[in-house]
This record gives C-alpha cells, structure tokens and sequence, in this order.
C-alpha cells in the first residue's frame, strides 16, 4: 500500500499571490479546511506545504501556501499531485477502501476463476464500477453492488466477485 494518498492535482494558478486552482480527487470538497499541510509530489521528491486559506470557486478548491507569495513560485507546479499521508487521510467506514488500495487487485470469481486485476475505478452516484483488465488485455466491467461483489481483501490484493448473469 502506498504511503501516501491524493487528494487534489494542481490544474493553475489563481491571481497574482501565489495561490493554486486544485481539482479535488476526494469524495469531500470541504476536507482541505481541515488539512493543515499537503505534500506535493515533484518527480519522486516530497515537498510539504502548510496551508493558510482555503477558498472554492465552482467545483475548485483554492490553495494558498505559507511563504508561496508570488505567481511565479506556483507556476511551475501546475498538474502536480497534491497528497496526504494515510494518518490524515479521512477515517473509512466499515466495507470502504481507498482507491488506490484496490488498484491492482486481483479479481477472481466465486468459481476460482481469475479475471485479471482493477485497472480503474469508475465512480457514480447510483454505485461504483471495477474496471477489470484481464490477461488479454480486454475489460470487464463489474458494478461494486453486493450480488457481485463477495469479499475484499485488500492486505492480499485479491477481490472475489459473482458474475451475474449477462454481465461478460
């Protein structure tokens, strides 16, 4: 499991002052009121950074840094991953997982066939849906409902599912 989880990406800057435009990849826009720091991700390196204010604009979150004063001190992480580490990552309810635990699962069905792993997470408001690729490299699409899927062990990686009729 990684150590750190996202929760935003830069997509711009904002104004003249050193704030940054953030496309939230958390369920909870209003979660960066709460974060004291993130840490950015710049090619491997980790950079933490201490929050000072937060604004939304539309579906936006707007950052500003402790020291980041200027445009130009921002400008160059534009499209860069904004993280959290997992002990301030928000509390999971029972039967909830982070989604970048479940990528890479192995899928195998109630049969012990094995369908390949999740490449994909496709969120929606009626429910989830695995993107499955499997070893020939096509998908399988399976709905997260409890007809299909079974058990989730994410210490193991594998994800067991019922194939209901029609679904391949």
């Amino acid at each position: 499991m990684n150590d750190y989880l996202r929760v935003g990406v830069i997509t711009s800057t904002h104004g003249l002052k050193g704030e940054v435009k953030v496309f939230p990849t958390t369920d909870d826009l209003k979660r960066f009121e709460s974060l004291k720091k993130v840490i950015l991700e710049i090619n491997n390196d980790y950079i933490e950074l201490e929050i000072v204010n937060v604004k939304y604009f539309k579906q936006m979150v707007i950052l500003k840094f402790k020291d980041i004063n200027d445009i130009n001190d921002v400008e160059k992480y534009k499209g860069m991953d904004l993280l959290v580490t997992r002990e301030n990552a928000i509390k999971l309810e029972a039967d909830e997982y982070f989604i970048s635990d479940l990528l890479n699962c192995k899928v195998i069905t109630d049969e012990n066939q094995e369908l390949g792993i999740i490449k994909e997470v496709l969120t929606s408001r009626a429910n989830d849906v695995y993107v499955v690729e499997t070893p020939d490299k096509k998908e399988i699409l399976i709905p997260v409902i409890k007809d299909c899927i079974l058990n989730i062990d994410i210490n193991n990686k594998i994800i067991q599912v019922h194939l209901i009729k029609g679904l391949i």
